[in-house]
């Protein structure tokens, strides 16, 4: 019996294309090693992005594949992912703690940002990351509701300098919710929610995350300005609904990020068609094919289109959001098919080789 040949299995690894980025493995650089000795063939793979829901498939198709060929008798499939910090706007380096930061955002409210925030984070956990959300819609800020946080809960304090960020779900959580009473407006101009946002980002101990995300006021305003100026920002998701009016908006979205040096991953789609609970009809109340045709005019991905449902304004409402209050749910695939093509898209730009900026600590004098 012939030895199999190192092209031959190379060759079989082809097979299998990356449903993301539409590669095969070696042309995507994950095939870490290839052993071959006798008849026993070991291969390792290590994906650029969270996945760990696809191990098992990756593994089955390869070990298929290979077992296919003559003379292999074993094959052992070792599959691994590993996140990188990636290329931020203007170079700038990555913060302490955090290898990426996206930012979600949205050209108008009411479609549904904070919502796609939660689950994605809880998403990306689930496919095995680390992850945190910055709460910066200092005005309105609602994670701590939607991640069921309870009321009155507060952060730990660090060196009377540093906020310990509060976990729920598996997933680190800072707001301004946290440190005033819910019943508080924040009536501040411009440059003081400025720089709130920038001060509980940067004095916050995010615990070595694979992904901050940045749950953004709607609009195009002051924090907009602050992240793209000083926060190091690896790329962005902008949400919308199928309707003309918030499509306009987020084409000025798409606009602010790209002129900020910071990359679109892409858009997703809320709202798209509601789900009759009673009889399972989809109909598209805001209109069809709206963020496929903006994702098109941008060149960007349409990262995935979700439903207008009940059940998950009042997952949100309970503080259970959808991915984790029901994980096997239709939409809860879909949220998490989202995070691993955000992932995925985000694995293949440039790496960041700039040390990460030192944590900036505000003192007054006072």
């Amino acid at each position: 019996m012939s030895q199999p040949e190192r092209g031959q299995v190379e060759q079989a690894i082809q097979t299998y294309i990356d449903p993301y980025l539409h590669k095969n493995l070696l042309e995507l650089k994950a095939v870490q090693n290839i052993r071959i000795e006798g008849s026993r063939v070991e291969v390792d793979i290590r994906l650029g992005y969270p996945a760990d829901s696809l191990k098992g498939a990756i593994r089955q198709i390869l070990t298929h594949a290979i077992e296919d060929i003559d003379g292999v008798e074993q094959v052992e499939i070792k599959v691994d992912w590993e996140v990188i910090p990636h290329r931020a706007q203007k170079n700038m380096k990555s913060m302490e703690g955090v290898k990426n930061i996206i930012a979600v955002a949205s050209g108008k409210g009411g479609v549904g940002k904070s919502t796609t925030t939660a689950n994605l984070a809880l998403a990306l956990a689930q496919e095995g990351a680390r992850v945190g959300i910055l709460d910066a819609d200092i005005y309105g800020p609602s994670m701590g509701l939607m991640m069921g946080i309870p009321e009155g809960q507060r952060p730990g304090v660090k060196d009377e300098k540093f906020f310990i960020p509060l976990e729920a779900h598996g997933v680190q959580v800072m707001s301004m919710a946290f440190l005033v009473n819910d019943k508080t407006p924040m009536v501040w101009r411009g440059p003081m929610v400025s720089g709130a946002m920038q001060q509980l980002l940067t004095q916050s101990l995010w615990q070595d995350l694979d992904f901050l995300l940045i749950d953004m006021p709607p609009g195009t305003g002051d924090i907009q300005l602050t992240l793209a100026q000083k926060v190091p920002v690896t790329g962005a998701v902008v949400v919308t609904t199928p309707q003309d009016i918030a499509l306009l908006d987020c084409k000025k979205g798409i606009e602010m990020f790209r002129k900020v040096d910071i990359p679109v991953l892409g858009v997703v789609e809320n709202m798209s068609y509601h789900h009759c609970s009673n009889c399972g009809h989809h109909e598209p109340l805001f209109g069809e094919g709206g963020g496929a045709r903006i994702a098109d005019e941008y060149g960007v991905e349409l990262l995935g289109a979700l439903p207008l449902h009940m059940t998950i304004r009042e997952q949100m409402d309970a503080g259970k959001p959808t991915v984790v209050a029901e994980p096997d749910s239709e939409v809860a695939m879909v949220y998490r098919d989202i995070a691993r093509k955000m992932g995925a898209l985000l694995s293949v730009q440039a790496k960041n080789y700039a040390n990460p900026m030192p944590e900036i600590i505000v003192k007054s004098d006072a």
